[in-house]
This record gives C-alpha cells, structure tokens and sequence, in this order.
C-alpha cells in the first residue's frame, strides 16, 4: 500500500481532527548546529452530539467538535544527548498568581469579620 492509497494518509494530514491539530502546532523536528529540535505540545480534544424531538413531532439534531492545543517544550537532541526544555508560560503563571492572590484576600477578610 502506497501513500496514495493509505486511507490513514490525506492530502491536507491525517484524517483524526485531534492528530491534525496536533501537526499545526508541534512541527517537524528542526535540525540547526547540530542539534535536533522535536516540539512537544499538549492537545485537547472533545465532541458530542445528540437529536430529539420537539412536543410536535419535529426531529432535531446536531453535533459539534472542539480542540485545543498548545506548545510545551522541545526536546533537544545533540552529542549523544537528549534534553527536555519546557517552555515557560508568563501569562499561565501571572493568572495563576492572581488567581492565588484573590483566594488569600478573601480568606484573609473573611479571617478578619469572624474575629471581630
């Protein structure tokens, strides 16, 4: 069986929604000064769908697809070696923070109201 005939192989990727998406994000390995670059991405993925009918007999349905994906580091090949460098996400950690930020203020003011 040839590429051209391999149903698991299309012209625009594979055929799995997931596994396309995956390919937008995590590239091919990247070769520089003798090092090999293989990105690393974390995809998310999920549908559903259902039909019914209404109180008159009406038939309906439908169905929906979402995904997701984002980098999270390379692994790095080089003189008989191979390394993970994550990457560090500002925005993740600054929301986090804030996040952390908010719950200890309002457990700190309702800490405050019960002693008084």
């Amino acid at each position: 069986m040839n590429e051209a005939t391999d149903p698991e192989v299309v012209a625009d990727g594979p055929p799995d929604p997931v596994l396309r998406l995956a390919q937008r994000v995590v590239g091919t390995p990247i070769e520089r000064d003798g090092l090999v670059l293989v990105p690393v991405a974390v995809v998310r993925g999920g549908s559903g769908g259902g039909s019914g009918t209404d109180g008159e007999g009406n038939l309906g349905q439908g169905a929906g697809w979402g995904g997701m994906a984002r980098p999270v580091g390379a692994y790095v090949l080089g003189d008989g070696q191979v390394r993970y460098e994550p990457v560090i996400d500002v925005a993740r950690i600054v929301l986090g923070a804030q996040l952390a930020g908010t719950v200890a203020v309002l457990l700190l003011g309702r800490w405050l109201s019960a002693r008084s």
